[in-house]
């Protein structure tokens, strides 16, 4: 027996195309207004911003911008307490220096432990309030000028001042603790606290004038 025809494939409706043309076109309204929304959004938001490679900024020098500003605020912070300090120990120096009569061969052995309580306290607050000077960072192609050009130089004087006080303030003290006058060099403990003290006194005047009570810390 002969096979049979075989089958026509069934045949489409005719709207069917016209339902994939409508799908197609709705599929592009609904694309192009998200590319026009995109665009909008774009717009609004501004131009992009350039990056610091796009500038010509190399990443070194940021890094050493960042690392210069660090070494600024720590100098600052230093500088800041060395000025707060030396407020302190200016009042703390003009105590003991107030209070060295006490201390002389008229005074009594009370008034001398307490010239040379407050004498060491002195010494402590001096040394530290030095020490945020000497190791703030320097900032390089600076030179101190004016005020502060005078102020490191009444330093030279007051330095070794303080270095000199207390020895000769020891020295004077064992010997009255023995019952003698200060002699030899230990004499000079006065004259030498005095010049200490209008140099370091005048060093705070030279960078802090008008003075502002450091209670704000």
């Amino acid at each position: 027996a002969a096979a049979p025809p075989p089958r026509a494939p069934p045949a489409q409706p005719r709207h069917a195309g016209w339902r994939t043309a409508d799908n197609l076109a709705r599929m592009g309204m609904v694309r192009a207004q998200q590319q026009q929304r995109a665009y909008k959004k774009q717009q609004s938001a501004g131009p992009p911003q350039p990056t610091l490679q796009q500038l010509g900024i190399p990443p070194q020098m940021t890094q050493a911008n960042v690392k210069a500003q660090q070494r600024l605020n720590r100098r600052q912070w230093m500088l800041r307490w060395h000025q707060r300090l030396g407020l302190i120990t200016g009042g703390a120096m003009f105590a003991t220096f107030f209070l060295g009569h006490s201390a002389g061969p008229h005074g009594t052995p009370t008034g001398r432990n307490i010239h040379a309580a407050l004498g060491t306290a002195t010494t402590a607050l001096y040394f530290t309030t030095a020490y945020m000077a000497l190791e703030a960072p320097k900032i390089p192609g600076t030179k101190p000028t004016g005020a502060v050009k005078l102020h490191e130089i009444l330093a030279w004087i007051h330095f070794p001042g303080m270095i000199l006080t207390p020895i000769l303030g020891y020295m004077a003290y064992h010997q009255e603790q023995l019952g003698q006058r200060p002699h030899g060099i230990a004499k000079l403990h006065g004259l030498v606290a005095t010049v200490t003290f209008l140099a370091f006194a005048s060093s705070i005047v030279a960078v802090s004038w008008p003075i502002h009570l450091p209670f704000h810390l």
